[in-house]
């Protein structure tokens, strides 16, 4: 049985499987980053959904992305905390 460290050494020497995680990299950074500041804020993902008009279970949807989320969105989501998206 291999330990999953074996594993993903093992999976990433794979160009498919690498080219899968560099295209979902930059949107795993973006919610990460996301989490960390609704967190850092003391805020509760029932408080920001209220703040930004759409419920819980579409804010935690987002946060375990699940979801491909939409530009409209993520600036809602940085509004709701008080940020300023910016894109580069």
């Amino acid at each position: 049985m291999k330990t999953f460290e074996q594993f993903k050494r093992a999976s990433l020497k794979r160009a498919g499987v690498r080219k899968a995680l560099a295209d979902i990299d930059l949107e795993f950074r973006i919610i990460e980053s996301m989490i960390r500041a609704r967190i850092n804020k003391k805020v509760t993902q029932k408080q920001l959904a209220g703040r930004i008009g759409v419920t819980q279970s579409a804010l935690a949807r987002f946060e375990s992305g699940r979801i491909n989320p939409t530009l409209s969105f993520l600036k809602k989501v940085t509004n709701g905390l008080g940020l300023q998206l910016i894109v580069k």
